[in-house]
């Protein structure tokens, strides 16, 4: 070669290096900038992002480069914790193929504009971030772009018809937005997609696309809660690619389509929540790659095909449809099987024997059936077993033996059988949450193995012939929160350290045996609501401690061999069922229980009395001389007392006021000061005790009446200094007719209290779940009390500036007056919008709400809005309409008012949603299965019902941006022309 070819070599060479050092350094320089000026790094992840000598960003943070080339091809800072609006600087890069900003705070809206310089990207994730409004156009010019996963923000409104037009496009994935239009057909277009993944979307209900087909690569078909209706398309079997299908929780109708036989490649198909019926077509049978089908809560009927039954499964999941028959018993050779799932059926029969004995098994479950014989041998042969759950059948027999060995088990349910013999010892031993043998043939003793299930949270064995002494090594399962051991034949007494179960909320002991005197060491059963020992053989005195149970509600001692006079401690109790009937009771009863409310629940007891409650005889009086003498040392002592007690106040407001003023402000005309306060702060006028204090009934001199908020701690405590805070903050400048009207409040170093107006027949919780579910049983009265809590928050939202966030909007937080007319009460919790962002770590630690109120939202924001108020006062609402409380018992387990207004409505909602594609929360069924039966049917306008029922399932919608505003709620309300289906 010669030395002019050599030399132009070297010079090309040299070009070629200095080019990708010039672009290397010109991308570090674009990186820097976009960091400098449009990133927050709180965390420090991107504090390598500084220039060097050899200006190489390839070694820093998140970035990845071509190692030919040494030139930037990917950014991805998925989970730096950084915040900022889209950095569309990055995309100045040429060579940038990939960018993940996954996991951060980026906010604000993704423009046209900004993402416009991004056409050349391949990858572009922004999945759990901030953004707000529109999905933006995609340009034509965006033909390399294969991944783009905008899930988890906040993005409204249609799919663009531009993203119907990204050939390349392998994934999309919009799961977990706001996006309100139909689910596009041109997205049928994409057939390069893979995975197309749109869960959790609130869309305008509309069917599948029949062009779904045409998608013949696609992998994954992630479709749950879209607002899908119509039947599955034909074509669905022609997605041979397909490994995941997932059109649960929507409103699907229709059969199963034969065709769906046609998913060669499938692994797990998701039906469940829908409208479905008909048969299980056999042709399921032909999927020999699937491992797990859940076709579970549709309205499905017929057997379970034998051909279905030999599949190889992993998880078989039928509950909640209308199938009968037997059980082939093919099924217990799947030497697959580890979840079964076929409750609430009418299935029949003996289950397979050899059930569990071929695979390790995990989940059973087949509870609410017709099942006969006794239960499977081999359930835990594999040592894998956690829950068996067979209540509601009619299995008879012994436990099977491998239960006993089952170390694996933590979840039992077998009620409502006709399960005999004793259990062995072995498994009261093993560590369950939950061990539930209720209302079955069992009998023997508990065995002191028992002290072995320290994880037992639940022991429910009521109805059956047990028998024996309770062990004390019960007394170690400090986990417990439940024991129902009524109806058996228990003997002998408690243990005392029964009482060191600080955690027990319930404790049912009834119709056993059980003898000697009730524990009176109960200061640690602070959870406590309930306590029935009633139709035993109890003696001795009630122990007054148990007046000091700060949520006990539910008390029977009734029908034992209790002595001694009611303890006046017992009053303090706001109790719903109070009952010492049937003992040998004596002595003047406490004001307290001295009116027609309490009679039945203290008959049979001869000796007691009351001077003013005539079914009760008068108590004796003492004769004259000792009467004589009694008024002396009477007034001897109130002279004493009187002097003593002058005394102590006159030095405690010394000291007060030599070591630091209380501080009150009050913020009304009133005729009384805090002195006048101070000395009714007494036992005898407690009325209520929450969370954050207890309230006082104060009649003062002048006649007036007035409800005083005591509040835990003073200002060291920081809980009670918010709640004070924000009570005074949001009463103190809150008029309105329906929100309870502050007084004045008192500060000092040591107490806080607050003076309202007393409220004379309590809280709506109360009138409806309480002592006084009598008095409001005509629905007009119900429905006015909705509009006045209705206009007391829309206050709030709307006329307040800032707005109001009230937080913890339920029926024991509205108050009635003597006109039962409401006032929203209890602003404990409240925050303005503004102070929203900025709340202290104390506030934030305290749970916004009151469980079964509680909007679904702040599970995963811990964020509150209006819209979670307008959730809280639908679930309100509906316990105007039905009378139930929010976690009302015969909801069943883990479900509350919401979820079974939402079930027992279900069919005309959804018969709405198919038939006409309107909103799903308009219902038109028979109200008679949900109005409360104590309500005075002559005056149920039961149109008015049905809007009102209307509004609360438009106010707990799933998705905040489905409820309405509460303004809109009165105009709904108030609307004589509400907007329904024709």
């Amino acid at each position: 070669m010669s030395f002019k070819g050599s030399l132009l070599i070297l010079c090309f060479v040299c070009l070629c290096s200095s080019s990708l050092v010039f672009s290397i350094v010109g991308d570090a320089e674009i990186l820097i900038r976009v960091k400098n000026a449009m990133l927050d790094d709180p965390s420090g992840k991107l504090s390598d992002w500084v220039e060097s000598s050899d200006h190489n960003p390839c070694k820093w943070s998140g970035i990845a480069c071509d190692s030919r080339n040494q030139t930037v091809v990917s950014i991805d800072l998925s989970g730096f914790g950084i915040a900022g609006g889209f950095p569309t600087g990055f995309c100045h890069i040429p060579t940038l193929q990939n960018l993940s900003l996954g996991d951060n705070f980026f906010n604000g809206s993704l423009t046209y504009r900004a993402l416009s310089p991004c056409s050349h990207l391949h990858v572009l994730v922004l999945t759990s971030n901030l953004f707000v409004g529109q999905l933006p156009e995609l340009l034509p010019d965006f033909d390399n772009l294969r991944v783009l996963d905008l899930s988890s923000n906040n993005f409204t409104g249609d799919i663009p018809a531009s993203f119907g037009r990204i050939q390349s496009l392998e994934v999309l994935s919009l799961v977990s937005n706001l996006l309100t239009g139909p689910i596009p057909w041109f997205l049928s277009n994409l057939t390069e997609l893979t995975r197309l993944e749109l869960a959790y979307n609130p869309f305008k209900p509309s069917p599948l696309p029949q062009e779904i087909g045409s998608l013949s690569k696609l992998e994954n078909l992630y479709l749950t809660n879209t607002n899908l209706i119509a039947e599955i398309p034909g074509s669905i079997g022609k997605l041979g690619s397909l490994y995941n299908l997932d059109l649960s929780n929507n409103f699907i109708t229709g059969k199963i389509p034969e065709s769906i036989s046609g998913l060669k490649s499938i692994q797990q198909i998701e039906l469940y929540n829908n409208l479905l019926y008909g048969e299980l077509p056999e042709s399921l049978s032909n999927l020999t790659t699937l491992l797990k089908l859940d076709v579970s809560q549709n309205n499905l009927t017929g057997n379970l095909p034998e051909k279905i039954a030999a599949m190889q499964l992993q998880s078989l999941n039928l509950n909640d449809n209308y199938f009968a028959g037997e059980i082939p018993e093919v099924l217990a050779l799947d030497p697959n099987l580890s979840e079964l799932k076929i409750y609430n059926n009418s299935f029949t029969g003996k289950l397979p024997a050899n059930l569990g004995r071929y695979s390790d098994l995990e989940t059973f479950d087949v509870s609410t059936n017709d099942f006969t014989g006794e239960l499977p041998q081999y359930l835990c042969h594999r040592k894998k077993l956690q829950n068996v759950i067979a209540f509601v059948n009619r299995f008879s027999g012994s436990l099977p033996e491998t239960l006993s060995e089952c170390s694996s088990l933590n979840y039992v349910r077998l009620a409502d059988n006709e399960l005999s013999g004793p259990v062995p010892d072995k498994f009261w031993g093993l560590h369950t949450l939950r061990l539930e043998l209720s209302n079955n043939k069992f009998e023997g003793p508990i065995s002191s193995s028992i002290s072995g299930a320290r994880g037992l949270s639940r022991l429910l064995i009521n109805g059956n012939n047990f028998s024996g002494n309770l062990p004390a090594e019960i007394c170690e399962l400090h986990e417990l929160i439940e024991i129902d051991l009524s109806r058996n034949q228990f003997v002998g007494e408690l243990p005392s350290c029964i009482t060191e179960l600080n955690k027990l909320q319930k404790l049912d002991m009834q119709e056993n045996m059980f003898s000697g005197e009730i524990p009176n060491s109960v200061s640690s059963w602070t959870d406590l609501t309930e306590l029935n020992l009633s139709r035993n053989r109890f003696s001795g005195k009630i122990p007054p401690e148990l007046g000091n149970l700060p949520v006990l509600t539910y008390m029977d001692l009734s029908d034992n061999l209790l002595t001694g006079e009611i303890p006046m401690e017992l009053t303090k109790l706001k109790l719903n069922e109070f009952n010492v009937s049937d003992n040998r009771l004596y002595g003047k009863v406490p004001t307290g229980f001295s009116n027609a409310l309490y009679l039945p629940s203290l008959l049979g007891n001869p000796n007691l009395c009351s001077p003013d409650f005539k079914p009760l005889p008068p108590c004796s009086r003492p004769k004259p001389a000792t009467l004589y003498i009694v008024v002396i040392l009477a007034i001897c002592v109130l002279v004493l007392v009187g002097s003593l007690l002058w005394f102590c106040k006159t030095k405690s407001l010394l000291v007060r006021k030599s070591k630091r003023p209380y501080k009150v402000t009050a913020f009304q005309r009133v005729g009384f000061t805090e002195e006048d306060i101070f000395p009714h702060l007494t036992k005898e006028n407690l009325i209520g005790s929450g969370g954050s204090g207890q309230v006082y009934k104060v009649e003062l001199k002048t006649g007036q009446i007035v409800a005083v908020k005591r509040l835990w701690g003073g200002t060291q405590k920081p809980e009670t200094e918010f709640v004070f805070r924000s009570e005074v903050e949001t009463l103190g400048r809150v008029r309105h007719g329906n929100i309870v009207k502050l007084l004045m409040c008192c500060s000092g170093e040591e107490f806080r209290f607050l003076v309202y107006d007393y409220m004379v027949n309590g809280s709506l919780g109360d009138v409806l779940h309480g002592e006084k579910g009598g008095c409001l049983l005509d629905w007009p009265g119900r429905f006015a009390v909705a509009v006045g809590a209705a206009q007391g928050l829309a206050y709030l939202h709307h006329d307040c500036v800032p707005a109001i966030v009230h937080r913890d909007v339920k029926s024991n937080n509205i108050l009635l007056d003597e006109e039962m007319r409401p006032r929203v009460a209890d602003f404990g919790l409240a925050k303005t919008l503004q102070s929203e962002a900025g709340e202290s770590d104390a506030a934030m630690s305290r749970i916004a709400g009151s469980y079964g109120y509680i909007a679904p939202e702040y599970a995963y924001t811990l964020k509150v809005t209006e819209k979670s108020d307008v959730y809280s006062f639908g679930v309100v609402l509906m316990e105007l309409i039905t009378g139930k409380r929010p976690n009302d018992s015969c909801f069943g387990e883990s479900k509350d008012i919401v979820k079974w207004v939402t079930e027992a409505t279900l069919s005309s909602l959804r018969e709405e949603a198919s038939e006409n594609n309107i909103s799903r929360t308009f219902y038109t069924g028979d109200l008679q299965e949900i109005i409360d039966s104590r309500m005075d049917q002559s005056t149920c306008d039961f149109e008015e019902i049905e809007k009102v029922l209307n509004v609360a399932l438009l106010c707990t919608s799933a998705f905040p941006i489905n409820r309405p505003s509460m303004r809109r709620v009165i105009e709904l309300l108030k609307d004589q022309k509400f907007p329904r289906p024709k």
